[in-house]
């Protein structure tokens, strides 16, 4: 007699789950294929590409990873999350976090503009491709650099607050928290502290709350701060404002404009330019990067980057700009405008803008800089305790190199959701701009501030892009309310 096996049966709990699950995928069904198309082009970028590309800066976050200390260019944010990694001594592990952390932009994004402002899934999915797809974001997201981890520090401090109509005292502090790691991870991120408390003295959010969300940014910056002036004897996190400032100026700072008395005034005067303003470059960082005639009389070996030197710089070009007030004008609106071309030129010199590129950045051989206490290449392969240029592997590397031709976000596009932003602005303008107020001044801003301090880089365009969508789309969704009623267990956004 043959024994007959009962059919497997799934138990009611089993049942329910899947079927919430099923039904949870439906109702999310076009983001839930948007993020996994981005899942995959991450996966051919891995495969193509690993185990990570390189940067110039790489290098150092690299070196902080592995001889830890305040590095006086950048904070070390991001240095401490390589840092936690290097026991597993896999660079592609590294990025692999990070390309869950732009997915995880996208899935902020999302639920931000579902959940709180009850935007249809298709439309929510919208404002994440850009953040999903732009070949721009992923190559970065492939790079050692810090810029995934800022991307995600960003626009989850933008959705904590925009998510609570109400905020209690302790996500104060849990938005304080993020506005410190953001800060920590780029010097770029403090200024955003200083918008979101200013948006919630708008909401009339209590002073408890206000007053949290300050003391929890604070205590870990100004302890960094603390550890900065116990190292390099200046109380700041970085000892590069004054030097990078300087080289914002550049290109237009002219001595005799700015009265100069080299008898009085020389260490100022020595770091006068000899080349007339209309002879020099149209990079101002030839003047600060880039060892030749032009900077080599001004930074000696080891100088660039000391208390001094930093100090120095800085007078000189508050000099500068308070003398030609607008010739720094016409630099930073040049800059800032830049960003919103559809093209993208070469700048701010080939070198640079190539390594925003698939197909031209594959560092094959590390360079052999001299680092903290050794040589770059060496730093990176004790990190990865074995080989760690980058290996172009077929056909993957292809694909990605022919994606990256087509799917990008131009400028013309960051542009246009700016200025729908701004419309959006101007629509609630009794109230002060309302939930469109933040996500559009904070993309503005992180256009803004290199463009003012420093110099137009493309992958400065990078950050601002999510927060320009979430503007956007914030600002269209008041056009949607008259034709999709809100649930009632959803309140009505400001």
């Amino acid at each position: 007699m043959v024994a007959v096996a009962e059919p497997t049966t799934l138990s009611a709990p089993s049942i329910g789950r899947w079927g919430r699950s099923v039904a949870f995928l439906r109702r999310h069904r076009w983001f839930a294929a948007a993020l996994g198309l981005g899942a995959v082009l991450r996966i051919i970028t891995m495969l193509g590409f690993g185990p990570a590309m390189w940067f110039n800066d790489s290098y150092d976050y690299i070196s902080v990873a592995l001889h830890p200390r305040p590095h006086p260019i950048r904070p070390d944010g991001y240095g401490f999350w390589l840092l936690m990694l290097k026991p597993l001594h896999s660079l592609a592990l590294v990025v692999f976090t990070q390309h869950l952390m732009g997915l995880g932009t996208g899935v902020l994004i999302y639920a931000l503009l579902t959940r709180r402002f009850n935007l249809p899934g298709w439309g929510a999915t919208l404002a994440a491709v850009p953040v999903l797809f732009d070949a721009y974001q992923i190559q970065i997201e492939q790079m050692i650099m810090s810029d995934a981890m800022f991307v995600l520090l960003v626009v989850g401090v933008i959705t904590l607050v925009l998510w609570h109509r109400e905020m209690s005292w302790k996500v104060g502090a849990a938005v304080g928290g993020l506005l410190a790691l953001t800060a920590l991870t780029r010097s770029i991120g403090l200024p955003i502290l200083a918008l979101v408390v200013v948006y919630l003295l708008v909401k009339r959010t209590g002073w408890k709350t206000i007053l949290a969300l300050v003391t929890a940014c604070a205590i870990p910056v100004v302890g960094y701060m603390g550890w900065f002036k116990a190292v390099n004897g200046q109380f700041a996190m970085t000892s590069s404002d004054g030097v990078i400032l300087y080289m914002r100026t550049a290109s237009f700072s002219d001595c005799h404009e700015m009265g100069l008395d080299p008898r009085a005034e020389l260490q100022l005067a020595l770091l006068c330019i000899p080349k007339k303003p209309a002879d020099r470059g149209p990079s101002a960082q030839a003047y600060l990067w880039w060892d030749n005639d032009n900077q080599i009389h001004v930074f000696g070996a080891g100088m660039k980057f000391d208390a001094e030197m930093n100090k120095n710089t800085s007078a000189f070009a508050t000099r500068a700009i308070l003398s030609q007030p607008g010739d720094y004008l016409a630099v930073v609106a040049k800059d800032f405008f830049r960003a919103f071309r559809w093209d993208r030129s070469p700048f701010p010199d080939t070198k640079t803008f190539l390594q925003y590129e698939f197909g031209n950045n594959i560092t094959t051989r590390l360079p052999q800089w001299t680092s903290f206490r050794g040589q770059t290449h060496t730093d990176a392969e004790t990190y990865e305790n074995g080989p760690a240029a980058t290996v172009n592997t077929r056909p993957w590397a292809d694909i990605m190199i022919g994606y990256q031709k087509i799917m990008r976000l131009p400028g013309l596009a960051l542009g246009v959701l700016l200025l729908i932003g701004l419309y959006g602005v101007a629509l609630r303008w009794r109230k002060l701009g309302g939930p469109v107020l933040l996500p559009w001044l904070a993309s503005v801003g992180l256009i803004l501030a290199p463009a003012a301090t420093a110099e137009f880089d493309y992958r400065y365009l990078i950050p601002a892009a999510p927060l320009a969508c979430l503007a956007a789309a914030i600002t269209l969704r008041h056009g949607l309310r008259r034709t999709r009623p809100t649930p009632p267990d959803l309140p009505e956004a400001a």
